[in-house]
Parts: structure tokens; sequence; C-alpha cells
């Protein structure tokens, strides 16, 4: 069997979730590997993957909060809510002087008036209104299933489809950067801003950049997205796929951050066999995940981890084996 671990991707921007994880099964010689948060075609950055009996522990990747960075364009909304994709609203305003693409909003450009109606200071003051639980609907095109298909398969064979809200946390949302100019936009937009945004498992950015604009009294649509942060780990930990080789597999617990307890010979047998094993000494950092049960990984007397465990007072109980089969 090949072995287990995490392996930390750069995805670029251009490729499928899917096809940045085709490198694990060539340089680990397995079928058997997944990830956890699904990054949008053209969307770049971190993608924990896992392979062998460490994609068990994906779920638990999936729940952490994320962190990302993407440009908001004001002036056009597409089908996608990206950039490039079909035009289907325009903000009466929006006057272009050329064909050129994007403008930043610098005088006369953008609009009637001859100026930008929207600054920063306009957009930060309307950012209140996403900090915290909100209510938020997917993009049209996105990966939710609706009775069994997905939804952006039903958009490309022609059906209309109508989403429901679901509830994100949003911890923070600023903006750092404006007046940039994407390449290929097929609208116009009279001003540009580059934004950061922490936020929960669910969240879609470009139905963010959307809703961004409609509380701003206009339209819009995102482009550059990248993902920067799953939990405590980092994009600059990451490797991109054509550079991937055996020394990137990570173990376990160099990604999730569970406590990790050490079983001697007669207790890593009991795990394996699927039995608790008695446990007084006291285990500090406990979290609960997705519940209210408390994890750690089980190892043996080199810390090398075997398994998920849940502790409960006066017993660890195995969740499940990660170990190599003897």
């Amino acid at each position: 069997m090949a072995s287990s671990g995490f392996v930390l991707l750069d995805k670029i921007a251009g490729e499928t979730s899917f096809k940045a994880l085709f490198p694990l099964k060539r340089v680990f010689c397995t079928k058997r590997v997944g990830h956890a948060g699904t990054l949008d075609l053209r969307a770049s950055g971190l993608i924990i993957a896992a392979t062998g009996r460490a994609t068990r522990l994906l779920p638990y990747i999936e729940a952490k909060d994320k962190c990302y960075t993407f440009r908001l364009h004001l002036g056009y909304e597409t089908d996608t809510l990206e950039w490039d994709g079909e035009v289907v609203r325009t903000d009466e305003r929006v006057e272009s002087r050329d064909e050129s693409g994007c403008h930043p909003g610098a005088e006369g450009d953008g609009i009637q008036s001859g100026k930008p109606s929207i600054n920063r200071a306009d957009l930060e003051a309307v950012l209140p209104q996403f900090i915290g639980d909100i209510d938020q609907i997917p993009p049209k095109y996105c990966a939710v299933k609706i009775n069994g298909h997905r939804a952006s398969d039903l958009m490309n064979r022609g059906r209309e489809i109508e989403l429901k809200p679901r509830r994100i946390h949003i911890e923070s949302l600023k903006v750092i950067g404006e007046g940039l100019v994407t390449e290929g936009c097929t609208g116009k937009c009279f001003a540009t801003f580059d934004l950061e945004c922490n936020c929960s498992k669910g969240t879609y950015i470009r139905s963010l950049g959307r809703d961004l604009a409609r509380a701003l009294g206009t339209c819009g649509c995102v482009s550059m997205i990248r993902r920067h942060r799953i939990g405590n780990v980092t994009v600059d930990r990451a490797v991109r796929g054509d550079a991937l080789t055996p020394e990137h597999l990570l173990s376990v617990d160099q990604v999730l951050d569970f406590p990790v307890v050490r079983l001697n010979d007669d207790q890593v047998k009991a795990i394996r066999l699927g039995n608790w094993v008695p446990w007084r000494t006291p285990v500090e950092n406990l979290s609960a995940e997705l519940g209210s049960e408390k994890f750690v990984f089980t190892a043996d007397k080199n810390g090398i981890v075997i398994g998920l465990g849940v502790y409960d007072p006066g017993r660890i109980c195995p969740k499940f084996f990660l170990g190599d089969d003897e």
C-alpha cells in the first residue's frame, strides 16, 4: 500500500482541482488520492491533498476556515460571476471610451459624470454588512448538487435553476488595493478593488463579489481569486504539481493540529484491533471538530501516527486506523 499523508499543492489558475491531483497519482503510485475544498477553474492557491488512508481525514481539513484575496470589478455582471464570462447585466452609467477592456476609473473614464461614482470609502462603508453570519446564494455555475446533478452541468444544458441561500461566516473583509486592470474582461468596469477575506467553509467568493456590488447599487464580478490559507496552513508551504517529489508527503500531524498521544506496544495492538485503551494522563490542546468529539492522533512509541482517536475521560477510543498494514 502507498504511504498515507498530506501534500500541500499550489494550484495554478486554469487547472481544475481534480487535474491538480494527477501528479500525486504518478509520484506516489496510488489511485487513492483526494483533496479538501475545491477551487474554481480560474482560481489559484492552496489545495490540501491526501494519499492513502489519510483521505479519511479530509472532512476535518475542509471544515477549517480559509483566507482568500480577489479583485472586484464594478460596472458589469456575468453569468459565471467571473470577469471573462458572458455579460448579463451592465451598469447604465458605464460609458467606455474605447474597446481596450476594464478601466480602473481614471478621470474621464467610467460613467456619465466623467468620474467613478464609487470609491474606496464607499466600498469600505458596506463591508460591515458582510461580517459575521450571513446568508449567501451560490453562483449558478458551481458544484452544488440539485437532485444529484451539479448546478453548473444543468446550466450548461440550458436548464433554469434556483439555488437556496446558505449560511456562511465571514470573519474579516478588507480592501487591500484598488485601480488595477485584469486582462480579458468581457464587460466594462468603472472601478476595481482588491480585497482579502477570511471566511468559513462554503463561502463563494464569486457570490461575495456579486453581493458587494449590489450593496453599492451597481453590478459586479470578480477575478484573481487566490486561496492563501486553510486553517493554520499557508500557501507559502505548498508546491506546484510539476515540482512534486516523494519528499513533499507530510505526516498527518504536520497539517492537522490534533494532540498526539504516544502508546506502548500493547496499546497500539489494542487500537489496531479497534479496542479502546485506558488513558489517565491529561491531554493538552483538545478541541472539538465537526461536533462534540475531542480528537487525538494515536502514535506508536516512536511518534509515528497510526490512527485518529477520540479522547474520553479515562480512555481513548479509536476512530479509524491510519497506519500501514502489518
